[in-house]
């Protein structure tokens, strides 16, 4: 994961892989490229014509281009699948995307509003009568919306400058699941990262104290007393002596945690470790990054085992130090969380997936005698088949009763077609502002364990802060990325707002017991709150049957759970293949740079 330069990034850049050649034995993409850069541009986009998709089979047809949908297409090539690649949108990444301020804004306001039934002209409307027409419609799954600016728009200028996240609060674990995948895959040659700073955790007497996560971080904290270093010390080097961190086999077993004491709730064994609230709070809540109050068991509705517990922490200390020139545990995209879906969609690309941008699905097709899935009609009118499909977390999916062969398909789909199964919701927030919360700190993570802030907050809250040096905005203003797992909007946006109106509280009042990392970060700092939208996003189940479809963007800070569905939904479309292979290395490749 180096840090290189890189060019600036087009605005509003749209591909389409309109062809393919092969040469000399390499397989060459043609690429049609649009670049829209102003409102006028955008009008004038709309009158293109839609293109004809040749050939029209394909092993596998997905719709939408998040994250999971990307993943998925691109490890379906990689294993020699036709992939047919779709969005109705103009941009990649689905609920992944990274805007421009004007896109964000204009994004969150449509969600507001009833879609509007166009008619599209049927330009290819003949069709085997072998096939029944399933209309395919899509729920909206943000809610509750409220956008605030205290700003001149010349403040807030140019839009474009702006990458703002749909899903964050977000970032990516150095030594997780999907780092590994990217490195695999080689979807890491298209996107570069930078660390995160420095974390930090909110105590309930309104101080940030640095997350002391390593050896020389405990070392340094000024914060901690020399018992409490000892403390949280020795409980690190019992976590890596049971997962045989620099240890021998025989010495891992000697020091592993007990099965009794694995099975048991963490927080139960964090207390038989005799270790005090304030190091149970860090271990819990800004290193396990565990989301639900472990203290009120009747209330908390995820109670962590230890087991879990002790894997979370195994993957934060295993981040520490991965990569040489990643300060901590965790790493960000430049230019925004849309680049990971993108560099799939191109790893997916080089091995022959065929992608098309702004192709409304119509329909979906169903065999008329067995009832199954055969293909989709797109907007255009033309019929394209194939023999699994893969849909984005928004479309509304037939029932498992359609496949009933008792009743007329049209009429059980009409009345049977379902949404997606709500599992819970999540508080977003993203806030400009004009001033770090931290002096000479640009990118941080803050973290509010639960009812640190309000009594009644039985989750914790997360601020993610970047600044222009990830090219998410311009220089001198900073980004916020806020959430909270929430059971209804009002919980959710006054957990937000509180912790909001406390990282502000915050950054204008001196600490002096901060630590040492950062000498100047207690110097006074007015950070000045230009913009922010606030809104809640439904947490969607993963559906496998009769037709796949992803999941939405969770409640937590990285992609493990994310990526865990999302391969277990390929091995239900391909059981027995390999998840994601590994890429070849190019041939002569001394030759070629010779």
């Amino acid at each position: 994961m180096k840090e290189t330069s890189r060019p600036s990034k087009k605005p509003n850049t749209l591909f389409f892989s309109v062809s393919a050649t092969v040469e000399g034995g390499f397989h060459f993409l043609v690429l049609k490229e649009i670049s829209l850069k102003s409102e006028e541009e955008e009008s004038m986009a709309e009158d293109f014509s839609f293109p004809s998709i040749d050939p029209i089979n394909f092993d596998l047809a997905v719709v939408g281009t998040g994250l999971p949908e990307s993943i998925i297409a691109a490890s379906s090539s990689s294993i020699g699948k036709t992939v047919l690649h779709l969005d109705p949108n103009s941009f990649y990444g689905g609920h992944f995307s990274s805007f421009s301020l004007h896109e964000f804004t204009s994004f969150l306001q449509s969600q507001q509003q009833q879609p509007n039934e166009e008619e599209v002209k049927d330009s290819n409307s003949s069709l085997d009568t072998n096939y029944t027409e399933i209309e395919l419609k899509s729920q909206c799954l943000y809610s509750d919306i409220e956008i605030t600016s205290n700003a001149s728009s010349e403040d807030l200028e140019p839009s474009r400058k702006f990458c703002l996240d749909l899903s964050g609060p977000r970032v990516l674990f150095c030594a997780d699941s999907v780092v590994n995948l990217m490195l695999k895959s080689g979807a890491n040659h298209h996107v570069e990262f930078k660390s995160i700073d420095a974390s930090f955790i909110y105590s309930e007497d309104g101080n940030l104290f640095t997350v002391p996560d390593s050896r020389s971080a405990i070392f340094k904290d000024r914060s901690l007393g020399l018992l409490e270093k000892n403390q949280l010390m020795r409980f690190f080097k019992l976590v890596q002596a049971h997962f045989g961190l620099n240890e021998s086999t025989l010495d891992q077993e000697k020091k592993r945690i007990s099965d009794e004491d694995l099975e048991s709730p963490f927080i139960e064994f964090l207390t038989k470790q005799m270790l005090p609230a304030k190091i149970k709070a860090i271990i819990l809540y800004a290193i396990a990054m565990i989301d639900y109050d472990q203290e009120s068991p009747e209330q908390c509705k995820n109670l962590v085992k230890t087991k879990d517990g002790v894997e979370k922490l195994a993957l934060y200390h295993s981040s520490v130090g991965r990569f040489t020139n990643a300060l901590g545990a965790l790493l960000y995209p430049i230019y925004g969380q849309g680049e990971l879906p993108q560099a799939f969609c191109r790893t997916a690309a080089v091995k022959g997936a065929l992608y098309v941008l702004r192709m409304p699905v119509r329909s979906l097709l169903f065999d008329k005698e067995s009832r199954h899935y055969k293909g989709l009609k797109l907007a255009s009118g033309q019929a394209v088949f194939s023999d699994q499909l893969v849909m984005g977390p928004s479309f509304i999916v037939p029932s498992p009763p359609v496949l009933s062969p008792h009743t007329d398909l049209q009429q059980e789909i009409s009345q049977g077609s379902i949404l997606r199964d709500i599992n819970g919701q999540v508080a977003r927030a993203v806030c400009i502002t004009r001033g770090s919360i931290k002096s000479n700190i640009s990118n941080m993570l803050v973290v509010f364990p639960p009812r640190s802030l309000l009594p009644e907050q039985v989750t914790a809250v997360r601020v993610l802060q970047l600044g222009s040096n990830l090219s998410v905005c311009p220089t001198n203003l900073f980004l916020l990325y806020v959430s909270a797992l929430c059971d209804d909007a009002t919980q959710g946006k006054k957990s937000l707002h509180a912790a909001i109106n406390a990282l502000l509280k915050c950054s204008m009042s001196k600490n002096r017991e901060t630590s040492s990392l950062f000498p100047n970060e207690s110097e006074v700092v007015t950070p000045t709150l230009l913009w922010s939208a606030m809104y809640i996003q439904q947490l969607t189940k993963v559906l496998e049957d009769p037709i796949s479809s992803c999941p939405m963007p969770d409640g937590n800070l990285g992609y493990t759970n994310i990526l865990e569905s999302t391969e277990k939904l390929f091995q239900k479309i391909y059981p027995g293949e390999e998840f994601m292979p590994e890429a070849k290395a190019p041939e002569n490749v001394d030759e070629q740079e010779s």
